[in-house]
């Protein structure tokens, strides 16, 4: 497609040109786009609203509605993430390893970018700030291809965005939206290999699936989030009763939101009937195996579709479990591979948990909500990778970056 193609083209040169900005230019170039999005916040929820006026009328549900919606807060949390990020360590030019040779050389395994990053997502404008302003941070130049329902919203901080690092003396060209929102060139970004090193789908299972089918750039594959918690025999109840509602019900629409709640057979009869009814009073569907539904009987049965499902939505399947081992070979069968929790008080039963759950990430006594590039500390992330090359997890600066080794001699010849 000819506005790929030229988007490419621009790219490739404004990707050569930023590998060698400074750290504090690029620190600078941050802080001032962050500036810039909470003076253009009335621009940007004007046209926010067009985008969710266009969704309600379309019958969006109300999970994904929430992920379109931008407000005041959410637009300087955005900013805070873009400071965040500004002021952590430049990755670009830092010495992975250094080592020398008995012949004299001295090599060095050195950080460097990716190069143009490709990156699509949906219905979230917020992922338009939050790759840019990581790309930029860590030397890379981006294109982005949003959904069309979050278009306008994506554009609108895009163009803030551009004005931003424009007016502090880089190219423009560094970040890119697509504007063809059509299917067509979504598989066409996904294999424009002449321009992009690397792609990178944030959004549902059939965005990240038909990037895994059509990509011929080089993809890092994201994942949904069918997370876990499971509450112990040794549990503290109060703390997984507080934990199951925030992982639950604080933003359903999100991935690393809890979709499912196991419980040991020791407590369930104790545990549950509170535990639900507060669920139930939050506005949350029950669905459980046989035990869940004869100890609170507003649960209905599950079927075996829900124990896989990602639900995004006021909705939770409960199950339960006889040992931890069974909650373990349960979450390892069902779940995604991103975010898993235990609530105990069993230092053994925690670290076999730890141990043996395949995911991103594993918490103990904790909310499977923290797995988000913000809460660990990196302003914000490019996607959560749930598979196992190259990054794993919230995709913060490093895993943006590539290294090269640099060898220095004095006249060696082999």
């Amino acid at each position: 497609m000819e506005e790929l193609i030229q988007k490419g083209n621009l790219a490739k040169t404004a990707a050569l040109s930023l590998s060698s900005v400074s750290a504090d230019t690029k620190r600078d170039a941050l802080m001032y786009v962050a500036d810039s999005l909470i003076k253009n916040t009335d621009y940007i929820l004007n046209e926010n609203n067009k985008d969710l006026e266009a969704a309600k009328a379309n019958g969006m549900s109300p999970g994904l509605i929430d992920r379109l919606t931008l407000n005041k807060e959410r637009i300087e949390t955005i900013a805070q993430g873009i400071r965040q990020i500004a002021e952590l360590p430049d990755p670009i030019g830092e010495v992975v390893s250094q080592w020398q040779r008995p012949n004299g050389l001295l090599i060095s395994e050195v950080r460097v970018p990716l190069g143009v990053c490709g990156i699509i997502y949906e219905a979230r404008p917020n992922v338009t700030a939050d790759a840019a302003a990581l790309c930029l941070k860590s030397g890379n130049a981006c294109i982005l291809r949003c959904g069309k329902e979050a278009h306008k919203s994506s554009m609108a901080i895009t163009n803030v965005f551009r004005d931003a690092i424009k007016s502090v003396g880089l190219s423009e060209d560094c970040v890119a939206l697509v504007e063809d929102t059509s299917r067509d060139s979504a598989v066409a970004l996904m294999k424009l290999n002449d321009y992009l090193d690397v792609i990178i789908p944030r959004g549902g299972a059939g965005l990240i699936r038909s990037v895994v089918e059509n990509a011929t750039v080089p993809a890092i594959e994201t994942g949904t989030g069918n997370c876990h918690v499971y509450v112990d025999a040794d549990a503290n109840l109060q703390m997984a009763k507080e934990i199951v509602l925030n992982a639950k019900t604080s933003r359903p629409s999100v991935c690393n939101a809890e979709e499912k709640l196991l419980v040991h057979k020791d407590v369930a009869e104790s545990f549950l009937p509170d535990m639900l009814s507060a669920l139930l009073k939050k506005n949350v569907e029950i669905v459980g195996d046989s035990k869940v539904c004869e100890i609170f009987p507003a649960a209905t049965p599950a079927t075996e579709d829900d124990w896989a499902t990602e639900y995004l939505d006021l909705k939770i399947a409960v199950k339960v479990v006889s040992s931890v081992d069974e909650a373990i070979n349960h979450i390892n069968k069902y779940n995604s591979r991103h975010s898993e929790a235990i609530v105990t008080e069993d230092a053994e039963n925690a670290q076999k948990f730890l141990d043996s759950i395949d995911a991103a990430a594993v918490y103990v006594n904790a909310s499977t909500r923290f797995t988000d590039g913000f809460e660990f500390g990196f302003g914000a992330e490019i996607g959560i990778s749930t598979q196992k090359l190259h990054a794993r997890g919230p995709m913060g600066l490093k895993a943006l970056t590539s290294t090269k080794y640099v060898i220095r001699g004095n006249g060696q010849i082999r």
